[in-house]
């Protein structure tokens, strides 16, 4: 009658003077560990909470990262500031090489104890959601800790430590009682070398997009493009009201129509002439499931690259409407392009994808390849210039939402082909760089994985045939 059920005896001894911790899965977790493990406390060479708070998103103060700018197994680029930090504040919490920064609150339990490495100096904080450590190196470098707390593995054990409910919680405390497995040094360090190839191939990378991103403003002659800040622009009742159907002064103000003059000055054309716009669906909560199909939403992909969705489609539903969901998969070459949330995030599919997006994604289709390219196209979608548009057709509400006939309307620059062509260029060397990036994280991922399962010597061959396999 029980055949199937996890089943543990912990005497209540073991609960009073331990954890106090009474939910059953807490003791029949298992993670895979041997008895040869450090415990968290003994690796920490120092460990901070930050109490940041009063962010903006004008730029004024100290940058601030969140979690949900980490890039990777890295920090990524801060879009938020405050300027309540003192000096003290900013030498105390700003991020040195080698820390290594955790999620330690968050609705979603999965992103509990979520990890990224600092690679390099930064002259910026992280904000109160997160805590730093750093560990002793002669134990345990950061590149193979947070290797480590990105495995399977690792999660397994920030899963059974983490405190859950209407927010799941991750404290240093708790940290200190996380098993950390003891790897020899030679191993750690061949770890680490696989991780800086890792940061310099996804820094290359970005380089790249920027050079791309660059040559695109320079060829238009914006490169050194600065919007008006005039916050007046007088406009009668027929040049607004009637010709556009808002009132909203901010979406008058004299920038927008600076970027759309720049525009309409060279080739240009409107959105819906150049590409063919399908929309997705949006099946409600009551049909996600643990398993099935992959539900990407606007939070899972940025201009960079797709992640793993949080949410699945039930097999039943995706059973039911299977002729449905076929037309909705999106195929190699679609530019899915958000339009609510984060508004006019674009991002070209580099092969077909086996999901389905939200009802709050579109999806692109170039109609003509021999007048603009896909890969310019999405560049373009991702600039300024139409970012911009973006702004001003958005605004004005509380959660960002996007117009269909207003994205068809969006005004894109058309350079010449041969330009096109050498954007598209160093666009494709960007992203082949990033999937070399992941893959590196990959071997190093799944080494750390068959040292625990095997030993170090396994996960040495693995690395040294993962190594041979990508020359």
């Amino acid at each position: 009658m029980l055949e199937g059920l996890e089943v543990g005896v912990v005497k209540s001894t073991e609960v009073l003077e331990g954890n106090y911790r009474l939910e059953a899965k807490f003791y029949t977790s298992k993670s895979g560990l041997t008895n040869q493990y450090f415990l968290g406390e003994e690796i920490l060479e120092s460990a901070n909470y930050n109490s940041i708070y009063g962010l903006n998103s004008n730029g004024i103060g100290c940058p601030v990262l969140r979690m949900n700018e980490f890039d990777m197994l890295f920090t990524g680029t801060p879009k938020q500031h405050s300027d309540k930090f003192s000096p003290v504040d900013i030498r105390q919490h700003s991020l040195k090489k080698d820390d290594i920064l955790i999620c330690r609150t968050n609705g979603n339990p999965n992103l509990i104890g979520k990890s990224a490495l600092v690679a390099k100096n930064y002259d910026f904080v992280y904000e109160s959601h997160l805590f730093k450590i750093r560990p002793k190196q002669v134990l345990i470098n950061s590149s193979t800790l947070v290797t480590y707390l990105n495995t399977q593995y690792g999660r397994a054990e920030i899963n059974k430590l983490s405190m859950q409910g209407n927010q799941a919680n991750f404290s240093i405390a708790k940290f200190k009682e996380l098993r950390i497995p003891k790897f020899e040094i030679g191993f750690c360090n061949k770890v680490k070398d696989i991780i800086e190839a890792c940061f310099l191939s996804l820094e290359k990378s970005k380089i790249l997009y920027t050079q791309a991103e660059t040559l695109l403003l320079e060829t238009l002659g914006l490169n050194n493009f600065e919007p008006s800040a005039e916050p007046v622009n007088v406009k009668s009742f027929k040049d607004s009201f009637l010709a556009t159907g808002r009132l909203d002064a901010e979406y008058y103000q004299k920038k927008y129509e600076e970027v759309i003059n720049h525009i309409i000055e060279q080739s240009h054309d409107r959105l819906s002439n150049l590409v063919s716009i399908k929309k997705s669906i949006e099946p409600g909560s009551d049909v996600y499931s643990n398993e099935g199909l992959p539900f990407l939403r606007v939070s899972d992909f940025n201009k960079f690259g797709l992640t793993e969705p949080d949410k699945k489609l039930s097999t039943s539903f995706c059973k039911e409407n299977e002729a449905l969901i076929k037309k909705l998969k999106p195929k190699k070459e679609t530019i899915v392009f958000s339009k609510d949330g984060s508004v006019g995030t674009a991002y070209m599919l580099r092969k077909d994808e086996d999901l389905i997006t939200s009802g709050a994604i579109l999806h692109l289709m170039v109609k003509d390849k021999k007048r603009i390219i896909p890969e310019y196209l999405t560049l373009a979608l991702n600039s300024k210039l139409v970012q911009m548009q973006a702004e001003r057709d958005a605004g004005g509400s509380i959660i960002l939402h996007w117009r269909v006939g207003e994205i068809e309307n969006v005004i894109v620059p058309i350079i010449d082909y041969i330009k096109q062509e050498e954007i598209a260029a160093l666009v494709e060397e960007s992203f082949f760089l990033k999937k070399q990036s992941e893959q590196l994280l990959e071997t190093a991922k799944r080494a750390v994985e068959l040292a625990i399962e095997q030993d170090e010597k396994a996960a040495m061959r693995y690395i040294a045939e993962a190594q041979r396999a990508s020359i």
